[in-house]
């Protein structure tokens, strides 16, 4: 093995989901061990039949879906278009002109907005970075019924790539919130949060957007979304041509979000992405993620096939410690579950410890090495032969 109608009785109980001031959590599961011999970590079971073709959905979703914090707290957007566009919603950008974006695989990004409604909740914010990659599917057509499976993607009070499932519940929904008017919305019954403010409401079956998550009542049990054909027209535009004055913004404002997070924050969160990657066989996304010295003795063959026989791992613990201002120590002890050549599956201990850095400005697993541990958690005698 290698290493509407409205509701105006129920308009107390709604929120948007911008979240003013939830501050970041970091979601870090799934990692595992590096070096000479990688182990394969997966996504949770959910269940036979159509799991795997969800999880696809799931995952390639999760890496076109961004954290976003500006001066109005934290919320969520998507990329849109190829030109590095992403949509959210007006009141998570509100009063900003350029904000934080976190992407899955932890980098962090500026974003400058571009556009933002006045009365549509809907802004565009533009991460120059991302141009020319591929962005999420859209449903132009407008294509729901109630009953449609869904996924709500986004960052919940902090929690990037938390995915929510459930169904379309409701169509034609209406209801004021200054400053906004929300028109024709779909009801979910998909869990929200706030921070899910202007991540996508996706289609199960075919992974493309049919909305964008803006509002929610009765603590996140029923979630509104904007049909995503309501708001193209007016982001294509902006995304066409700037906005060249944004509301309650000044020509001097700088609205980068204070509190930027350092590289404890980021460092478990990218050996979770890491390993979600190779868990979904995306092996060619997971190679990215390592740095130059790394790639250099692990050819790209080389190491998609040493990741293949592992199929499961659960993390037992998992520990961040900060070098620097820009390198990280990440040490978990973990149970893989490998297959051999007879398809029988055995399990191992290990304790595997990364080194996290910056290259260029990218946060990259610099190496990695791993040792196997016994029964009693001590280091494994080595086999011989």
């Amino acid at each position: 093995m290698n290493w509407k109608r409205s509701w105006p009785a129920a308009l107390s109980a709604l929120l948007l989901l911008g979240g003013g001031a939830a501050s970041l959590a970091i979601h870090l599961d799934l990692p595992r061990r590096a070096g000479a011999e990688p182990l394969l970590a997966v996504l949770p079971s959910g269940g036979a039949g159509s799991a795997s073709a969800l999880k696809e959905v799931i995952f390639n979703t999760q890496k076109k879906v961004f954290t976003i914090q500006s001066d109005s707290g934290l919320g969520s957007g998507f990329l849109y278009n190829d030109r590095g566009d992403l949509l959210t919603n007006a009141h998570v950008v509100a009063g900003s002109r350029t904000v934080r974006v976190i992407a899955s695989d932890a980098r962090e990004l500026v974003g400058e907005v571009i556009g933002i409604g006045s009365e549509l909740d809907v802004a565009v914010v533009r991460v120059p970075e991302l141009s020319g990659s591929q962005p999420l599917k859209l449903e132009r057509a407008g294509r729901v019924e109630v009953g449609d499976p869904v996924l709500a993607v986004g960052s919940p009070l902090g929690l990037q790539s938390t995915v929510t499932t459930g169904i379309v519940s409701g169509l034609g929904r209406n209801f004021a919130m200054k400053p906004y008017v929300y028109r024709n919305l779909y009801q979910i019954s998909a869990s929200i949060a706030p921070g899910n403010s202007g991540g996508p409401l996706v289609d199960q079956r075919t992974g493309a957007v049919l909305g964008m998550n803006s509002a929610e009542m009765q603590d996140g049990e029923i979630g509104f979304s904007i049909p995503i054909a309501d708001v193209l027209g007016l982001a294509e535009g902006w995304s066409n041509s700037s906005m060249e004055e944004l509301p309650g913004v000044s020509d001097d404002e700088a609205g980068t979000a204070a509190g930027r997070k350092t590289i404890t924050d980021y460092a478990g969160y990218l050996v979770s992405r890491f390993y979600e990657s190779l868990s979904n066989g995306d092996y060619l996304y997971a190679y990215s993620l390592l740095g130059y010295s790394w790639k250099a003795q692990d050819p790209y063959e080389d190491f998609r096939k040493g990741y293949l026989p592992t199929k499961n791992v659960v993390i037992k613990s998992l520990n961040v410690t900060r070098n620097g201002e820009r390198s990280a120590t990440v040490k978990a002890v973990i149970e893989a579950e490998e297959h051999g050549q007879d398809g029988a599956s055995s399990k191992r201990n290990f304790e595997v410890t990364y080194k996290v850095g910056y290259e260029n400005d990218q946060l990259k697993l610099i190496d990695g090495k791993g040792k196997e541990l016994d029964a009693a958690g001590k280091e494994a005698p080595k086999k011989k032969g």
